[in-house]
């Protein structure tokens, strides 16, 4: 037996073992891996790294996706609660984030649609700038002020931060988009610009069938807050949009399926170059 086809079966044990175990959601993890060839830049027969992409409709543009918290910050209690500044203010570093009744992180949510985003960005030219690299119970941060400023030194077109929300709220679902106020001097300059971004990707996640919240004040969509570190330390248009409810059946539904996670992935990476022109 080849070694590849020892690698093949060792693969295939542990997987029905992992299901076997109670935790058969980690199987997404390979669906979502189909979803990543899907959406390119990987070539259909290709083995081993990806395609370059020589030009396309983004070449020359950038993007800074920023996945909401990291796995592993529950481990590292005194780390994520130290006060970094937040825009004329202190807040602290990260949180743990939320997730889904059956217990579905939002680090992973996350981490997994901006993955997605990724990909299909990157097959339209864009480069693209994660603000964490891993998803991983060992890892914690960064914080906000580092992802807030993430993308202010390499001229970044944009930022986008992706999260899931966790409202308790009887029938809260929905997903909304949190766009900065206008704050002298911290945020006046991206004010307008990443109103529009905002606008765009409600417009986008609409086309795509996902609800808008019906739990947030005016019931359009749109959030304008001036408590956070992520939009008030951005130099370039940026939004933080909350894809639904995870503690709502349905959007936890949407965001614990590949499918539902390609559904987000299409309408992000739909908004942003509509946005880009």
């Amino acid at each position: 037996m080849t070694a590849r086809r020892v690698a093949s079966v060792l693969s295939l044990v542990l997987l029905v073992g992992a299901v076997a175990g109670g935790i058969a959601w980690r199987r997404t993890e390979v669906d979502d891996q189909v979803s990543l060839v899907a959406a390119g830049p990987y070539a259909p027969g290709a083995v081993g790294a990806p395609r370059a992409v020589a030009a396309g409709p983004l070449a020359g543009r950038t993007v800074v996706l920023d996945p909401g918290h990291q796995l592993g910050n529950h481990n590292y209690p005194r780390r994520i609660n130290h006060l970094v500044p937040a825009g004329g203010f202190k807040k602290p570093c990260n949180t743990t984030g939320t997730s889904t009744n059956g217990g579905y992180p939002e680090a992973t949510f996350a981490w997994r649609v901006a993955r997605l985003v990724k990909a299909r960005l990157v097959g339209l030219g864009a480069r693209v700038v994660m603000t964490r690299h891993s998803n991983r119970q060992d890892r914690w941060g960064p914080c906000v002020d580092v992802r807030g400023r993430s993308g202010n030194s390499v001229d970044a077109d944009l930022k986008v931060s992706i999260h899931g929300d966790g409202s308790f709220r009887s029938g809260a679902h929905g997903f909304h988009v949190i766009a900065p106020t206008d704050r002298k001097p911290w945020t006046h300059d991206i004010y307008r610009s990443s109103r529009r971004l905002a606008l765009v990707l409600r417009s986008s996640l609409h086309r795509e069938g996902v609800p808008v919240a019906n739990y947030i004040a005016d019931g359009d969509g749109l959030d304008f807050r001036s408590d956070l570190g992520t939009l008030n330390l951005s130099n370039i248009p940026t939004v933080m949009v909350e894809l639904g409810n995870m503690r709502n059946p349905r959007d936890a539904h949407r965001m614990t399926t590949a499918s539902g996670r390609a559904t987000y992935a299409r309408a992000l990476a739909r908004a942003v170059r509509t946005y880009l022109g």
